[in-house]
């Protein structure tokens, strides 16, 4: 009878260490649970970011009012017969009086 409890309680004790620490362990599964997450917290900001570059391209390709805005940001270009005014702060400059 001990011999029959001495190895069930070694087999016990084996399953209990794979479980623990072994290849599949609990930690583990916790671990590659963090990383699934992380990765697909990434792919939705992916998704969004695709998302709204693939509206800019499509505003781009039919839309001029989405050249007209780029090229006006961007690039500082005006229409012709329009008068550019840019307004300065003064906050901004520092008058050297020496």
């Amino acid at each position: 009878m001990k011999v029959i409890t001495t190895f069930f309680l070694i087999l016990l004790i084996l399953l209990q260490y794979r479980l623990w620490f072994g290849n599949g362990s609990l930690n583990e599964v916790h671990q590659l649970q963090d990383k699934i997450s992380k990765i697909e917290q990434e792919k939705e900001s992916l998704k969004e970011r695709n998302f709204s570059l693939a509206a800019e391209v499509h505003d781009l390709k039919h839309g001029y009012e989405a050249i007209e805005e780029r090229a006006r940001s961007e690039m500082g270009m005006i229409k012709d017969g329009e008068i550019f005014y840019q307004i300065v702060n003064h906050s901004d400059f520092q008058i050297d009086t020496n």
